[in-house]
């Protein structure tokens, strides 16, 4: 990833192009191939001298080391399909396969998942 007067150049000489192939032109590109727009945004205004507070703390370059956290929130899509997250699955050890039953409470419009036993 390229920092100050080398990165100011190199968007520069990429100008003409969109912004995410400029992004990865200068290498703010993460290992899955997602381009970085945070960062190379950030490192531009860095380079063009503003000094910026790091928002994250405890690593070098502001990065938290906790990654994306879960929210605890979740919205009905368009299909009427309510997506409940790896990160959710993760936290109670859920696993491929395994069953529930739902339960609603619709009154309260609660939905309770309960595990069906003996079935994976």
């Amino acid at each position: 990833m390229l920092v100050g007067k080398e990165l100011l150049d190199r968007a520069r000489s990429l100008s003409n192009r969109p912004e995410d192939e400029i992004a990865k032109g200068c290498g703010y590109v993460g290992p899955s191939g997602r381009v970085l727009r945070k960062s190379f945004y950030r490192a531009l205004v860095e380079a063009k001298g503003y000094k910026l507070r790091s928002s994250s703390t405890g690593r070098a370059g502001g990065r938290s080391s906790r990654g994306r956290q879960a929210e605890f929130r979740t919205r009905v899509h368009g299909n009427g399909n309510l997506l409940i997250g790896h990160a959710y699955t993760k936290k109670l050890g859920l696993e491929p396969g395994q069953e529930f039953k739902i339960e609603l409470r619709k009154e309260a419009r609660i939905i309770t998942l309960q595990p069906l036993e003996g079935k994976k």
